[in-house]
């Protein structure tokens, strides 16, 4: 009958858009990736037919993504045209932490241009206006690139749609309605999301990780949250409130946490948690988490004892999730990073130290402790959809 062909055509043309923006997002990271490279050289490396590589590239040059460079050598026949990404297409990125908050340019394909820490005022009432100070010089200082969006980044659960949060214990600033603010101030759109689900789509967007397996991100800062990315998608659950480990409670006799709970994992393994440790052994206070990890690399022995600490906790907390979720990886993503050498393996050893259905591969986020900052690459890149 005529009316049952119309569901199995729209079946055929979603896939199809599917597979083609695939193809693209493909094409565009081998560029990223790889670049400078031919067109030939694309053919080879992505395993698509070269009548599909010509179509994507010259698609993505009208659409001004990428260039085409310098010509190379060739023994015969045409010489090879380079292609790199458009250097001066930009993504401005904010990332909004309780202990700091930085904005950066960066490019599309997430290097990072410029920097700067954002100094807050006291007065919680004044904290929008700061940023949005801060974002109009950083736009100032290079108005010679071209923006795509701003992409924001903040711990705890946001509500995309009232533009207010769900849930953020470690945050006491009214920022609720920062997308509009911001987007009034620029004339940019802009993305806001919750970093651990940033960090888990940039993984995916940026092909670190490969969009078919699970996996999931751990954001280890003050507080410690998850972004979860399951059967080709991030899970946000009811609320997008999904990924809240940071809050499950380890023990019914620990510390108060600031969600109102007693135990959970984020008051063990945050990175609170080991200034805390350092500080109850040596009754001396650090600057910063940074200052802790710094000490810990040159062999102070109080430093050292307080990391091992935390990463014990934090592979407990690995294990909970490895046997909850099953991802094929989990990803750190903090500046824990910055000393996987030294932390990595405690973490391992002590998500492995009671049986798992499946273990996970465990490492850190591609590009350290500036994984946060590229995260806003995806979520412009993915709103945008290439």
């Amino acid at each position: 009958m005529p009316a049952s062909r119309f569901p199995m055509n729209d079946n055929l043309i979603a896939s199809n858009r599917i597979a083609r923006r695939i193809n693209r997002n493909l094409i565009f990271n081998q560029i990223r990736t790889r670049q400078p490279i031919s067109r030939a050289d694309l053919a080879r490396t992505s395993g698509l037919q070269r009548s599909t590589v010509s179509l994507i590239v010259e698609e993505l040059i009208a659409e001004r993504w990428i260039v085409e460079g310098s010509t190379g050598e060739s023994p015969r026949g045409r010489k090879p045209t380079f292609l790199n990404l458009n250097g001066r297409r930009s993504v401005l990125a904010l990332d909004i932490h309780p202990a700091q908050t930085t904005l950066a340019v960066t490019d599309l394909g997430g290097r990072i241009i410029a920097e700067n820490m954002i100094a807050l005022p006291a007065n919680p009432q004044k904290v929008i206006g700061a940023i949005l100070n801060a974002i109009r010089k950083m736009l100032a200082a290079h108005s010679d690139r071209s923006f795509e969006g701003i992409g924001i980044t903040l711990p705890g659960r946001f509500d995309l749609h009232l533009e207010k949060f769900i849930f953020a214990p470690n945050v006491d600033w009214p920022i609720g309605r920062i997308k509009s603010r911001v987007e009034q101030a620029t004339g940019l759109s802009v993305v806001v999301d919750n970093v651990a689900n940033a960090c888990a789509l940039s993984e995916i967007w940026f092909g670190y990780g490969d969009s078919v397996h699970d996996l999931v991100v751990v954001n280890v800062s003050e507080g410690i949250g998850t972004g979860i990315f399951a059967n080709g998608r991030i899970l946000r659950g009811q609320d997008g409130v999904a990924g809240e480990f940071g809050h499950i409670q380890l023990g019914a006799n620990g510390l108060r946490c600031g969600c109102g709970g007693v135990g959970c994992w984020e008051t063990v393994a945050s990175n609170r948690a080991g200034m805390r440790y350092y500080e109850e052994a040596t009754r001396k206070s650090l600057p910063s988490f940074e200052a802790l990890l710094q000490m810990a690399s040159e062999g102070d022995a109080p430093a050292q004892q307080a990391i091992n600490k935390m990463c014990v906790a934090l592979g407990r907390g690995m294990h909970m999730i490895a046997l909850s979720l099953a991802p094929r990886e989990i990803v750190v993503v903090g500046d824990i990073t910055t000393a996987w050498q030294i932390t990595g393996s405690v973490i391992e050893a002590e998500m492995r130290r009671y049986p798992l259905v499946r273990t996970p591969t465990l490492r850190p986020a591609q590009g350290g402790n500036k994984a946060r900052l590229r995260s806003a690459v995806a979520l412009i890149m993915n709103a945008n959809q290439l």
